[in-house]
């Protein structure tokens, strides 16, 4: 076995705690999966997944691109504050 080398990483503390529960039911613990990542790096000379920004579903970006035209028209209502918006509304 090649010999090993204490390191410290910074890690958000929830992050951690989810990252630790999920690999314990994998039977693996946070050293083993960071070596497993780090061999992987060097496996694949890289980051050995996809990094990128999530995809929204069809009916998220409508309701974007839906809010991008509403910003936009001058005939939108405008309101100086959410309490004003929730009054103009029959709740």
């Amino acid at each position: 076995m090649a010999a090993t080398i204490p390191t410290q990483i910074r890690i958000e503390e929830n992050t951690k705690k989810q990252a630790v529960e999920l690999l314990e039911g994998l039977g693996l613990n946070l050293s083993d999966a960071v070596n497993m990542f780090l061999k992987q790096v060097i496996l694949q000379n890289g980051i050995p997944f996809e990094v990128k920004y999530p995809e929204f579903k069809p009916e998220v970006i409508e309701a974007m691109e839906e809010a991008k035209k509403m910003s936009r028209d001058p005939n939108t209502k405008r309101y100086s504050s959410f309490s004003e918006a929730l009054e103009d509304m029959d709740l």
